[in-house]
């Protein structure tokens, strides 16, 4: 059984810019309300012409410009999403139809916020089990579509955007300095809670009980990362950077401490870029290393959280 590791990343945003100031002239907020409860500065939004698999497939393509890879190369493309507007064709087909593959397996994988750490571990157990070989594994969501723009609770929170993994078979992977190339996940949710965050109706809204997740988030969260360190054979001080599912500053702070990463970068992109659900770890993934902030091969932990009440974790080498 072979292990498998991430070899490039990508991402995507669109071009308009949303400020705090722009969402002042459009609901009863400020830039001082906004950016002391939730940390954020600016978000990026989407228009009606930048649907969710073009955005996909644009971190997609970059990501494989990086690997050095052809997109007939892949032969597993999953989309972590919960903005699809269509059942079908998938993101995932879309995505491939795109940028032009040949015929891979295709699947869109819908756990909202923790969306791209359960796909990269989906990837992982697929490379490992031998039914593929190189995957590209995208988080994109387009949060403006369900944005009730009404809601300055909620509204102030949402951004759009992609980021994409490229993940290949590494028979080394497992037994390299610095731990696996994709550690064990560790994953789960609280059923009882799952209303806490929703997208429901038609139109689709966003919607969220925000106390409870922030209580649940800071007090429930940062124990369970710890154990994905253990899972991975890696202590948190030797964490080379900590990137958190993108939510809210508030939260990412006091949960980045009480996990005891020490040393680690910790990814704050929720400050330019919002809340982009399964988009935001990938594309914080991405900007640390094109920004050159975390080493090649040092121990990432990346750690979704959200809706649902689920989460999924794993430890990985960065590229």
């Amino acid at each position: 059984m072979t292990g498998s590791r991430v070899v490039a990343l990508g991402h995507y945003q669109p071009a308009k810019v949303l400020t705090n100031d722009d969402l002042a002239a459009m609901v009863d907020t400020s830039d001082e309300w906004i950016t002391s409860r939730v940390g954020i500065k600016t978000r990026h939004v989407g228009g009606p012409d930048e649907p969710v698999d073009e955005m996909a497939a644009h971190a997609g393509a970059k990501a494989l410009a990086t690997a050095g890879l052809q997109a007939s190369d892949i032969d597993l493309v999953l989309v972590a999403t919960s903005t699809a507007i269509d059942r079908s064709p998938s993101m995932s087909a879309r995505v491939a139809a795109r940028l032009g593959m040949g015929s891979p397996a295709v699947m869109d994988i819908n756990v909202v916020c923790s969306g791209f750490t359960h796909a990269l571990a989906t990837a992982d157990h697929a490379i490992r089990a031998g039914a593929a070989t190189r995957a590209l594994v995208i988080g994109a969501d387009k949060m403006a579509d369900i944005a009730d723009w009404t809601d300055r609770s909620t509204c102030v929170l949402l951004g759009d955007g992609a980021g994409a993994a490229v993940v290949t078979a590494d028979p080394a992977a497992d037994d390299a300095p610095g731990g696996p190339g994709i550690g064990p996940v560790l994953w789960g949710s609280v059923p009882e809670m799952g209303n806490a965050v929703r997208i429901e109706g038609t139109p689709p809204r966003f919607a969220q009980e925000g106390q409870s997740v922030y209580r649940w988030a800071t007090t429930q969260l940062p124990p369970i990362a710890r154990q994905v360190c253990e899972k991975a054979g890696i202590a948190p001080e030797e964490l080379g950077a900590v990137v958190l599912h993108q939510a809210n500053l508030r939260i990412i702070e006091p949960v980045a401490r009480k996990i005891g990463a020490v040393n680690a970068v910790i990814a704050r992109d929720v400050v330019d870029s919002g809340n982009t659900s399964a988009a935001s770890i990938p594309m914080a993934l991405s900007k640390l290393v094109e920004r050159g902030e975390v080493a090649s091969g040092a121990p990432v932990l990346l750690f979704g959280f959200g809706g649902n009440l689920s989460y999924a974790g794993q430890v990985i080498r960065c590229p």
